[in-house]
C-alpha cells in the first residue's frame, strides 16, 4: 500500500523511507486472539505488564481509562504540582501517548487561512500536520516528521486521533485520513495511505477522529465508503485483510474489542446503529439501531459485567443486556429526558457504583445509575467551572485507585472522589489555558495521558510534564 502523502518530511537521525513485504496475516492474528481471549481478557493496543508505566494509546494501556501505576499521589496541593517541563506544539485535539520514554503527539501549523470554528460548515485551511516524538523525561524534541495537509473540515483545528503504539510501530492518523505507520525510535517510515483515497470516500464533517485500534496483527480504523466504514489492516504493511459496513457517516467513535459471551467481538458506533463483528474476518455477529443526533456516535461503548452502554447526542443511550451467546437483549433503558447521560467528547467510565461523565447537552459532570439511567447528582464544578448550561461541557475522567483524576475544559487538573452520593474534591490545578473556541467560549478538549508517575496534557500551544510522583 502507497497510497501518497504529499511533501511528507521526516528530520530525524536516519531519513530512511521502508515498504515491508506483505506478511501472512490471518494465521498470527488467529494465534494471537485465541491466546488473549482464553486469558478472559482482551488486548487492546499495548499491553505489557513490565511497563505498566507507560499510556501508549488514547484511554491507556488497556484502553479503559484507568491509570494503574503506584506511588502516585493523593491530594493535589493548594500550591499545585510541580511542572517539570513545558515544549512548544501547534494545534490539535488529539492526546498524547507515552511509551518507551517518548511522548508522541500531533498537531497542524497553518500556513495559509484561518481556523473558524463553524459547527455546519466546512472551511479551507492550508497548513502541515506533523507528528512530535519527544524525550519523556525531558520533552526534548527527538524527531519530527510533517506533511503538507490542506483542511476542508469543520473545527479545523488540528489533528483529532491519540496516536497508537504498538511495540517499535506508531499508527497515527490525521484529520483528513492520511495513516501513517511511523518506527517508534527515530520516526522514518514503514508504510501509509489515505483513507479517503484507499476507500473512495470523503473525510467527516468534523474530520477523522477514532484513534485507530491494534488488536493482534491487525489495525482497526474507520474509514467510510461502500462497504468499507470499518476496515482491518495489516499492521505490518498496511494491506487491507478485511472491509465491512455500509454507512454513509461514519461518525467519530473508535473501534473497541470486547469479549462477550465469552468471544471478542470489535464493537463499532457509527451513525445509524451499534455493531459488533468477528475481529478476524469482519463478519457480523449483530446489529443494534442507534443514531445519535448529527451523526455524532463519539464515545467509546462501555462494557461492565454483561451491561454494555452507549450515550450520545440528542438524548441518545441504551443499556443492553449481553446474553450468553454474545448478542444483546431488550435494553433496560434509553435516553429520554431529565435523565441518562449524553455523551460528547469524552468516554464515561463505567464503574461498579455508577456512570461517571461529561453530559453533552447541559454541559454538567453526572453521576447515573447504570440499571435505570436516573441521575444521581450533576455539577458544573467539575466541567465548565460555571453555573449555567454549556453545551459539550467536557471532562476526561481517568480512574486510579479508588480516586479520579478530571481534567476540565478549563485547563484544569482535579484529583477527586466520586461515588454515588456526590464527589470530594482532593485539590485541583490550573494546568494549560484553554485556547481553543466552543460556543463563544474558550476550551481545551484533549485527553491526557498519565504515565511514569506525570501527568501529560497539552493546548494548542504547548505541551505540558507535571509529576505526579508522591514527594
Amino acid at each position: 500500500m502507497n497510497i501518497l502523502i504529499p511533501f511528507l518530511t521526516i528530520r530525524l537521525a536516519t531519513g530512511r523511507c521502508d515498504q515491508p513485504a506483505i506478511t501472512p496475516v490471518l494465521r498470527r492474528a488467529v494465534w494471537s486472539l485465541a491466546v488473549m481471549a482464553v486469558g478472559g481478557v482482551m488486548a487492546l493496543g499495548v499491553v505489557d505488564s513490565c511497563a505498566a508505566d507507560d499510556w501508549p494509546q488514547w484511554m491507556g494501556p488497556q484502553r479503559d481509562g484507568v491509570y494503574r501505576e503506584t506511588g502516585v499521589v493523593e491530594q493535589i496541593p493548594e500550591e499545585g504540582l510541580p511542572v517539570l517541563w513545558r515544549q512548544p506544539v501547534s494545534h490539535g485535539y488529539s492526546g498524547p501517548a507515552v511509551a518507551a520514554g517518548k511522548v508522541l503527539v500531533t498537531d497542524y501549523v497553518v500556513e495559509h487561512g484561518e481556523i473558524r470554528n463553524d459547527p455546519s460548515n466546512r472551511h479551507r485551511v492550508h497548513g502541515k500536520e506533523r507528528v512530535l516524538c519527544l524525550e519523556a523525561a525531558s520533552g526534548e524534541v527527538l524527531w519530527t516528521v510533517e506533511y503538507e495537509r490542506p483542511y476542508q473540515i469543520s473545527y479545523p483545528n488540528g489533528p483529532r486521533a491519540t496516536p497508537t503504539v504498538d511495540g517499535k510501530n506508531v499508527y497515527v492518523l490525521g484529520a483528513e485520513g492520511d495513516l501513517l505507520c511511523l518506527h517508534l525510535d527515530d520516526g522514518h517510515l514503514i508504510w501509509k495511505t489515505s483513507l479517503p483515497q484507499q476507500f473512495g470516500t470523503q473525510a467527516p464533517l468534523w474530520g477523522y477522529a477514532a484513534h485507530p485500534l491494534v488488536a493482534g496483527e491487525l489495525v482497526y480504523c474507520m474509514a467510510g465508503g461502500q462497504g468499507s466504514a470499518v476496515v482491518a489492516l495489516d499492521k505490518r504493511s498496511g494491506a487491507v485483510v478485511w472491509q465491512n459496513l455500509d454507512v454513509d457517516d461514519i461518525g467519530y467513535c473508535p473501534p473497541m474489542i470486547h469479549t462477550l459471551g465469552g468471544k471478542p467481538l470489535l464493537i463499532v458506533w457509527h451513525s445509524q446503529e451499534l455493531c459488533a463483528l468477528d475481529p478476524l474476518t469482519g463478519e457480523v455477529s449483530w446489529h443494534y439501531p442507534l443514531a445519535p443526533r448529527y451523526g455524532m456516535a463519539i464515545a467509546a461503548p462501555q462494557l461492565r459485567g454483561n451491561l454494555l452502554f452507549a450515550s450520545g447526542i440528542g438524548q441518545t443511550a441504551a443499556m443492553l443486556p449481553i446474553g450468553p451467546d454474545g448478542k444483546p437483549g431488550e435494553p433496560l433503558w434509553t435516553g429520554r429526558p431529565k435523565m441518562g447521560l449524553y455523551a460528547g467528547n469524552a468516554t464515561p467510565l463505567f464503574t461498579a457504583e455508577a456512570i461517571f461523565g461529561s453530559d453533552c447537552e447541559t454541559g454538567q459532570y453526572m453521576a447515573i445509575d447504570p440499571h435505570d439511567g436516573t441521575r444521581l447528582w450533576s455539577t458544573f464544578e467539575l466541567t465548565t467551572g460555571g453555573s449555567r448550561r454549556a453545551s459539550h461541557g467536557t471532562a476526561f475522567t481517568v480512574r486510579h485507585g479508588e480516586h479520579y483524576f478530571i481534567f476540565a475544559e478549563t485547563g484544569d487538573l482535579l484529583l477527586a472522589d466520586l461515588s454515588r452520593d456526590g464527589f470530594r474534591i482532593r485539590g485541583r490545578m490550573h494546568v494549560v489555558d484553554p485556547t481553543s473556541e466552543c460556543f463563544g467560549r474558550s476550551v481545551v478538549w484533549s485527553h491526557p495521558a498519565f504515565a511514569q508517575r506525570c501527568v501529560f496534557v497539552r493546548n494548542d500551544r504547548e505541551i505540558v510534564c507535571v509529576s505526579l510522583a508522591v514527594r
